[in-house]
């Protein structure tokens, strides 16, 4: 028979090594180390409806992950929400007229910014404004606005 102490000992290390998985595991799906702030520039856009966009959401181009949203604020005069990203400085050559949309991933409904490149030979700087955005669809409106309009009927 093996000892108990030995056996004890295989369990606590394998209690160990499935609550290091689970960190890893968190980490990759959070992608929290995938991007430095650092090396990159800033681009700030305006939307009226941002959902539930949060801070280190990711933006991308074309299912590429390029950088991720630093911050976001309302602005009270105009009443947007104003969020500010971070793109990494290898992707440096985004036309000024790039459109940014607000997009859902997945099945938990994860938002990010997706960015469509326009056709203009300018390109976007450290601290530009991507001035053209779709905002998010809220799907409780659509709900509505299709049972209001089946009960119009």
């Amino acid at each position: 028979m093996i000892n108990a102490k030995v056996i004890e000992v295989m369990v606590g290390i394998f209690v160990a090594l499935g609550i290091a998985a689970l960190v890893m595991l968190s980490i990759k799906v959070s992608s929290i180390g995938a991007f430095s702030e650092k090396d990159g520039y800033a681009l700030s856009m305006r939307f009226d409806n941002i959902g539930g966009l949060k801070s280190m959401s990711p933006v991308s181009i074309g299912g590429v992950r390029i950088g991720r949203v630093t911050d976001i604020e309302f602005d009270q005069k105009n009443y947007e929400a104003i969020v500010h990203v971070n793109i990494n400085m290898k992707y440096n050559q985004l036309p000024l007229d790039t459109v940014a949309s607000i997009y859902t991933s997945g099945l938990l409904g994860e938002q990010y910014v997706g960015l469509e490149a326009g056709g203009d030979e300018a390109f976007l700087a450290d601290g530009g404004e991507i001035f053209e955005t779709q905002s998010s669809l809220v799907i409780e409106q659509l709900i509505g606005q299709f049972l209001f309009s089946k009960a119009a009927e």
